[in-house]
């Protein structure tokens, strides 16, 4: 089954005990409270009220860092048999473009 995010909503995997970054960088625990994920899927963006629309930041590919609570909160969601987080892009505090 094929899914697109609709709006803003963007489709997250989220990353399993990453412990450096891709270049070498030590993750501390002061990023206990955040968490990487993988986007997998992102949606058109929205319209304002004129009718221009507000084209997303994040792409298929990059990493993003997001709060812990989102990632184990009532946006998880499964397709085929995998486990995905479905958030807003307000809510990704950082990303890093590949």
């Amino acid at each position: 089954m094929k899914m697109k995010p609709m709006g803003d909503q963007i489709l997250l995997k989220k990353q399993e005990g990453q412990e450096t970054t891709k270049s070498g960088i030590i993750l501390t625990s002061g990023t206990a409270n955040y968490e990487y994920a993988d986007v997998v899927a992102v949606g058109p963006g929205i319209f304002t009220q004129t009718g221009d629309r507000i084209k997303m930041t994040c792409r298929v590919g990059d990493v993003v860092l997001c709060h812990s609570r989102l990632l184990k909160g009532d946006n998880q969601i499964t397709l085929d048999g995998k486990s995905y987080i479905l958030v807003r892009e307000a809510e990704i505090s950082m990303v890093s473009n590949n």
